[in-house]
């Protein structure tokens, strides 16, 4: 840390949200993000193994670390991580899981971005970085639902950006004024859709988010995968399972989303659960699972489950 990175940007700080991290992977991200960043802090959502210790090791001069005690979901977290930074308006927020490993430059490309599109006159929700999952062949695209179709963007060129609904969070970068027109995270979802929730509720203030194909992010999607007519579905636990259905049947109740994206994601929301019942095992558990989530859901019975 003692030699500047030149793709460092002083003005971007991040928040890494850390639940029973595998050490070694962890210290990989760490690695590749904070010599790219002004600050970042990791929020840990009570792991079981204290990371005090391995803190107080890690010699990290532009970290910090704060301990939640318990898993209040990542949603809270995140929103922890952002006050804790307390950053200005013209700062920059990243958000980071603790498994993605981005390369040496997202972060100045995103930023690069972000400037650009905001020059243009542009209102910004976020920008975020096309993802490799290394158990894929290639990287996603990016994803826009026009109408009741789900259209797919590739890179046009190595330096394109397109416009999406949403984006994942990890590494996604946020202007941070946007934050006080559109708010934090919605922590009354735990875990999953939250990214979905944020960036669609963005959006209904006027914002934009942006896919930057030439910002580069290794990032593993599931706890396994499955093989399925050629390609590698990710799978989850039970709960995260649970998760899914219930936040996303939350989500088609409220009002000011999209009508279109309600029903694209519902239909794909249907094939989740058949394919999830099929292929996910124990196959009792995670159907149960999904059908109470299902009925949470529609009772609007949030939070932590």
């Amino acid at each position: 840390m003692n030699n500047p990175s030149p793709y460092r940007c002083e003005d971007v700080f991040a928040v890494i949200v850390t639940y029973n991290p595998d050490m070694a992977v962890l210290e990989t991200l760490l690695d590749a993000l904070l010599p790219q960043v002004g600050r970042a802090v990791i929020v840990d959502n009570g792991s079981s193994a204290d990371l005090t210790a391995w803190f107080e090791h890690a010699r990290h001069g532009n970290l910090l670390l704060h301990k939640l005690g318990q898993n209040y979901g990542i949603a809270h977290a995140q929103n922890v991580g952002i006050e804790k930074l307390g950053v200005g308006p013209q700062a920059f927020i990243l958000l980071s899981d603790q498994d993605s490993k981005p390369a040496e430059d997202m972060v100045l490309e995103l930023r690069k971005a972000a400037l650009r599109l905001m020059a243009e006159g542009k209102k910004v929700a976020a920008v975020g970085p096309c993802y490799m999952d290394m158990r894929q062949n290639n990287p996603p695209p990016f994803i826009r639902i026009e109408g009741l179709a789900v259209r797919r963007q590739y890179a046009e060129k190595p330096d394109s950006v397109v416009e999406v609904d949403y984006l994942i969070a990890s590494g996604c970068l946020i202007p941070a004024g946007v934050l006080s027109t559109v708010g934090l995270m919605n922590v009354d979802l735990f875990i999953d859709y939250v990214d979905i929730e944020w960036g669609l509720r963005a959006k209904a203030f006027g914002f934009q988010s942006f896919g930057v194909f030439a910002a580069r992010m290794e990032h593993s999607l599931g706890d396994e995968h499955v093989s399925f007519i050629g390609k590698q579905i990710p799978l989850h636990s039970p709960l995260r399972h649970y998760y899914l259905v219930r936040n996303g049947f939350w989500l088609y109740k409220q009002k000011g989303l999209p009508l279109n994206w309600k029903f694209v994601d519902g239909y794909r929301m249907l094939i989740r659960i058949c394919f999830y019942t099929l292929f996910a095992k124990p196959r009792s558990r995670h159907f149960s699972m999904m059908m109470r989530g299902l009925v949470h859901g529609l009772k609007s019975r949030m939070g932590r489950y």
